[in-house]
């Protein structure tokens, strides 16, 4: 591109030094020998009235004042009534021969009737024109010469940001997302590092979607993969029990089901395809199974997991995000926190507050600020339960919250439907 920049304006250019260069030349020419005709001429009149006043009051002609005066001019003077003519003047010339050497003539007559013609050599014109040739040509390389540059510049100015663009495009395609944010005070080449930084930061959000979303079901998957285990460890205990493990395997085959609805939930949700939709639900429902489910994990450990305050409340929820987000608090307790864990309901009102509550050390000072920060743990962990869960309530207008660091007190601040202010209207 850039060639062919610098190629059309040199083009350009001696075109138009060729347009107006050669009229010009040809001007300064025919100026010139009219100009040098013209003088000419009248050094033929004033030699004409000198001729005519030496005759009246010398009787001649002086050759020797003409020859010092027109050292490098041919005067020919012809009186009236004289047989030959009279050659004055410094120059060496003879008209009636071949000499090749280029002249300018003029040709008078005076009113006393002598006739006057005067030669000269036109080599002074020809310099004359010659140097004003080399002006033209000059000023005409100058002119190309600082179009030539112009054009270099310009055509710097405009593939430096084509390649700079094709740079940030080549960035983009190797997956570096950061955009560039370059601009070159060019419209058309500014709105397209418009589009690409734009382009950047929606690829860069449509990777961190993917990556949030493999973090994600990574974590939350690990809970009912536990309590899948539990159970079927529990199937192989009471093998000697047809009735225990029959109940056993219903409980594995509901952690299965459970478990299917985690992963479509969140398939769902990274490609946001997928608005969570609240329904009245049975708070009592949820958490008692959400309690019987997790109870023996406690068990094992010699803990406990307990279940107190109001019944019958309900509020909008989805049951399967509002036992994901118990399994995260729940889960966080377990692995942080000490002694029973209590899940706690509050009739807020117009909300319905779910605390879950350990006896352990609490959440450290400087972790208080930054808990539902993704990728913060104060202990071993990913770093990504609390997190999601906040982002999982919050996208079906509910709130989780640190009420309590020490000791360690979550709160799910569930929104209620309808007239019961939080009172259970009906079994879901």
């Amino acid at each position: 591109m850039r060639r062919r920049m610098l190629f059309s304006t040199l083009v350009v250019t001696v075109i138009a030094v060729l347009l107006l260069g050669l009229p010009l030349g040809a001007l300064v020419y025919r100026s010139a020998y009219e100009d040098a005709g013209r003088t000419l001429q009248q050094e033929a009149e004033v030699i004409a009235a000198d001729a005519a006043a030496q005759v009246e009051n010398e009787g001649g002609i002086n050759r020797a004042h003409f020859a010092e005066v027109y050292p490098e001019r041919l005067i020919e003077l012809q009186p009236r009534g004289a047989a030959q003519p009279i050659r004055v003047g410094g120059w060496d010339y003879d008209p009636d021969s071949d000499d090749p050497r280029p002249t300018l003539d003029a040709h008078t007559t005076s009113p006393d009737g002598i006739d006057v013609r005067v030669w000269r050599s036109s080599g002074h014109v020809q310099e004359s024109v010659f140097n004003a040739w080399m002006g033209i040509a000059s000023l005409s390389l100058l002119a190309i010469g600082v179009a030539v540059g112009l054009a270099i510049l310009q055509a710097r100015r405009l593939t430096l940001p084509l390649v700079d663009l094709a740079a940030t495009a080549e960035r983009l395609g190797s997956g570096v997302t950061t955009p560039w944010g370059h601009r070159y005070g060019i419209p058309e080449a500014d709105r397209v590092a418009e589009v690409l930084d734009r382009s950047a930061e929606r690829i860069a959000g449509l990777i961190a979607t993917e990556r949030h979303f493999a973090t994600d079901a990574s974590h939350q998957l690990r809970t009912p993969l536990t309590a899948l285990t539990m159970r079927l460890e529990e199937i192989i205990a009471e093998a000697e029990n047809p009735q225990a493990v029959r109940e056993e395997g219903e409980a594995a085959l509901q952690q299965a089901e459970r478990l299917t609805q985690t992963v479509e939930s969140l398939l769902g949700r990274a490609r946001k395809s997928q608005n969570p939709e609240v329904e009245q639900v049975s708070i009592d429902r949820v958490l008692e199974r959400f309690v019987a489910e997790w109870s023996p994990m406690f068990e094992q450990n010699g803990r406990k997991l307990r279940l107190t305050g109001a019944k019958g409340l309900s509020a909008m929820t989805v049951p399967m995000d509002l036992t994901q987000i118990m399994a995260v608090l729940v889960e966080n307790a377990s692995a942080h926190g000490a002694g029973t864990v209590t899940v706690n309901v509050v009739d807020g009102g117009h909300s319905v507050r779910i605390e879950v509550g350990d006896e352990g050390e609490g959440v450290p000072d400087h972790l208080v600020g930054r808990i539902f920060d993704r990728e913060v743990s104060g202990g071993e962990g990913t770093g990504l339960g609390l997190a999601l869960a906040r982002h999982i309530a919050e996208s079906e207008g509910a709130r989780v919250e640190l009420v309590q660091p020490k000791p360690t007190v979550f709160a799910v601040f569930l929104p209620v439907g309808g007239e019961g202010l939080g009172k259970d209207t009906g079994p879901v």
